[in-house]
């Protein structure tokens, strides 16, 4: 194995992740993730990152744990906050951590981010992010105008 290949666990099993530093990669049934298309709340001026639904049950209840987001080969330091059973409060990252994470990578409003969870235990949450821009890249703005039928802009998924 190479610097940039390491072995993570997620539920008590380890399994290679590949190239750190990797943009995209397929996503894997064996690990959790969710996706958030970035709104106004969360890239400015408060960014908030509350965690959803679908992945509370894959983490820790403890109030807080250091977590790290990887991207493109760098770490990013966060906390998580989990809350606690008196405090309706929802699963979230710190604001602070999360506001360095969208400065450093220029996200903007209409962006997604996949995280997909790495590591998660009391003592340490591990995500791995995509980020998908979302204006249209200018590659295809050069081609073709979307004004009219004949030049349409198409967005597949």
């Amino acid at each position: 194995m190479n610097k940039t290949e390491r072995n993570v666990r997620v539920d008590g099993e380890e399994e290679d992740c590949g190239r750190g530093d990797e943009e995209f990669w397929p996503l894997s049934e064996k690990k959790p993730f969710f996706n958030v298309i970035m709104s106004k709340s969360h890239v400015k001026p408060i960014c908030i990152l509350a965690l959803p639904l679908r992945i509370h049950s894959k983490l820790p209840c403890e109030t807080t744990i250091p977590t790290l987001l990887k991207y493109r080969g760098k770490t990013w330091k966060a906390t998580y906050h989990g809350g606690n059973h008196h405090s309706p409060s929802p699963k979230r990252l710190d604001s602070n951590s999360w506001r360095q994470f969208v400065s450093d990578n220029d996200l903007k409003v209409g962006d997604g981010c996949v995280f997909q969870l790495l590591h998660s235990s009391s003592s340490k949450l591990v995500f791995r992010v995509q980020i998908l821009r979302g204006d249209i890249p200018s590659a295809f703005l050069r081609r073709t105008s979307g004004e009219t039928a004949h030049t349409p802009i198409l967005l597949l998924d």
